[in-house]
């Protein structure tokens, strides 16, 4: 398995942060039935979830062109994953076509400390979109990079190429999994959470990996859409 080989390469060291902070890395556990079973119901849960969630597709779809009839439905994003290496991540659209290039003009706004943007009242979302957004639909389509591989159902949230950039070598260890539709930070605070605290709880997660964990993620992550937390 590919996710193994990753366990394999990791050393114990420790870093100091830029508050003087030395932090002890992380030590993947090497666990390789852990990383078969899990993509085991990684496919079976996502091949399920995409033929019994396909009418709701399509009434989005609907609506979408209702709102935006030359725009498209889905869009996909560079996103990095296991080992950083980029893959291409799909959503259903929830922001204005023209979205990245606008988002020079927010930077300025940015909501949230470290490597991430996010912005409470962001003009480049539709009125479709900040309700797709609210109950977390518009990550829907991701059950398609878990199918290929590129993902898992439960993991680190994928950064984008310029929030990888900014990283430290603390902050990579991030990749050292899998990328996830869902995971700790979302279940834990989400948008109410700063880079730094998502980080931490992503290292959590890869320090106790188990099947208890993950499922306990995946019946939170149905409760947050029905009853969102902080999304936006």
């Amino acid at each position: 398995m590919e996710q193994s080989k990753v366990s394999d390469s990791i050393v114990s060291d420790s870093l100091i942060t830029p508050q003087g902070r030395k932090i002890s890395m992380i030590k993947l556990r090497q666990n390789h039935c852990f990383f078969v079973v899990k993509r085991i119901g990684d496919i079976i849960c996502s091949s399920i979830g995409l033929i019994i969630l396909s009418p709701l597709f399509l009434i989005i779809a609907i609506l979408m062109k209702f709102e935006d009839p030359k725009g498209p439905i889905f869009f996909s994003q560079t996103r990095i994953g296991l080992n950083e290496k980029p893959f291409k991540m799909y959503k259903i659209r929830s922001m204005v076509t023209n979205a990245e290039e606008l988002l020079e003009n927010l930077l300025d706004e940015n909501e949230v400390e470290g490597a991430m943007f996010k912005m409470k009242e962001d003009p480049r979302v539709t009125k479709i979109g900040k309700t797709i957004r609210k109950f977390s639909i518009d990550e829907l389509p991701q059950l398609w990079n878990v199918i290929k591989g590129d993902m898992s159902l439960i993991g680190p949230r994928p950064p984008l190429e310029r929030e990888v950039a900014e990283y430290t070598p603390y902050d990579k260890q991030r990749l050292l999994i899998k990328p996830g539709c869902t995971g700790l930070w979302q279940v834990s605070g989400r948008n109410d959470l700063d880079f730094d605290e998502m980080v931490e709880l992503d290292m959590k997660y890869i320090q106790n990996l188990s099947l208890r964990t993950d499922l306990w993620i995946l019946f939170k992550t149905v409760w947050v859409m029905i009853k969102p937390n902080s999304a936006y």
